[in-house]
This record gives structure tokens, sequence and C-alpha cells, in this order.
């Protein structure tokens, strides 16, 4: 079965969504995130993903507490994203109650860095933002592109022993128009194994079903759940 991970992001320590990473899009929603961390506990859900949207504009970690808060509230594993901008920050994370960290652009700058961090850390705390648009990968908050390729980049850090990737189609982020099943079919067919996580354009629990037909290992979820389009009765009912 696909494992479903709700998403929160922050900015001031509240719950938002942004559409294709634009901050000028920003919706605020009216949950606590630490009350909805419970929520999602408490059906049955063991993962969370948390974005630190203050930090990742900061590079630093600007929502700590809250991280803080919903690690000690419950026993999800979350893995955090946002402001890791070096060792000392990731050993933030940690501290706050991450039990792993997604790293985006500073896996494309700075590989040997990420290298270096999960011989120190261990491999299976990372995983790995591979953020696209048209093929390429796209860094600092997705506004720019890069040189990298998605295909090549996963297959660099396979080939260093990496095997967890989130995968967002930027275009799709935030449009509740369906995910991006194709793209990560074909990033299956080349790596079988990868613990690949699918994000991006998830607007019902019929996106969902699809993208687990595909044979998508994990799939991220956030503004369909915010604006009720997935609600926690049919959270509920696939988890049981």
């Amino acid at each position: 079965m696909i494992e479903l991970i709700p998403a929160i992001d922050l900015i001031d320590g509240r719950c938002v969504r942004l559409t294709q990473g634009a901050y000028a899009s920003k919706r605020v929603y009216d949950c606590d995130p630490v009350e909805l961390a419970k929520q999602m506990e408490g059906i049955g859900l063991r993962r969370l993903h948390v974005v630190d949207l203050d930090g990742a504009r900061a590079r630093h970690i600007v929502n700590a507490k809250t991280l803080e808060r919903i690690a000690t509230a419950t026993s999800l594993a979350i893995d955090f994203g946002g402001g890791l901008s070096d060792a000392h920050e990731v050993e933030r994370a940690f501290s706050a109650g991450a039990l792993m960290v997604t790293i985006g652009s500073l896996a494309v700058r700075q590989p040997q860095t990420l290298v270096a961090w999960a011989q120190r850390w261990r491999h299976a705390r990372f995983i790995i933002a591979a953020d696209t648009r048209g093929g390429q990968v796209r860094v600092n908050g997705w506004q720019e592109g890069s040189s990298q390729g998605l295909m090549p980049f996963i297959d660099s850090y396979v080939s260093q022993g990496f095997s967890q990737f989130l995968c967002t189609d930027i275009d799709r982020d935030g449009m509740l128009g369906g995910a991006a099943v194709e793209l990560y079919k074909t990033i299956l067919q080349t790596h079988p194994g990868l613990q690949l996580i699918a994000s991006g354009g998830v607007s019902s629990i019929s996106d969902i079903r699809a993208l687990e037909a595909a044979g998508v290992p994990a799939v991220v979820f956030g503004k369909a759940f915010y604006e009720g389009r997935i609600t926690i009765d049919d959270l509920s009912h696939y988890v049981g």
C-alpha cells in the first residue's frame, strides 16, 4: 500500500500553502500544526512532512519550536526541510525531533557536502528533493533553474548510496490538477527499488489511488486536505 504523508508548511508557526512555490500566493489555514499532526496520527498515519518556509527564505531554521512541539506531542516520523544550509542547521533539526531531513538546493549546488553529511548521520536520514519543471531540477525555492536534468541528478545520487527522493512536479504543485503519474513511472522504470515520494497536484483520493496503481511507494498531500477535497474519513478508510 502507498504510504500517505501529510504536509505541514509553516510561516510564522502557522499552516500555510503556496501555489507553485510562490510566496505571494500564500494562503493561511486556521488550524494548529500540532493539533493537525495529532489528528493525522490518530487515524493511523505514521509520517509527516514539515517545511519551514520562513527558514527556506532566511537560510536557517526559523520554526524549530513548532517542529519540537509536533515531535513532543506525537510519535510521527517527521521529515523536515527548509533552512538547512549547513551542518549546524541539520543538527538543530535532528535535535528538535526530525527523524529525517529533506535537502533541495544544497543537493544541487554542494553534492560533496551532502555526501559528507550522509556519512556522518547515515544515508537513511536524508531525503533528496528532486524538484522539477520541464525535466530540469529547480533550486532556491523553485525560482531558479540549474544545469541538472532530473534523471541524471537522481542517477548521480543513487550511485552514491541515496535511496529516498521527494519529487515535485512544480507546475502541478498547489494546482489540484492531478499528480504527475507518468513522470513517476519513468523514474521507477529506471530505479525500481527507489523510495520515491510523489508530491504536487494531488486533488483527491483518486489521485492517490492512481499513484498506488503505478507502484509509487509514498505520496505527500497538503492543499487537497486543507481545501476539503480529501477528508479525515477518506484518509481513515484508506489507511484502514
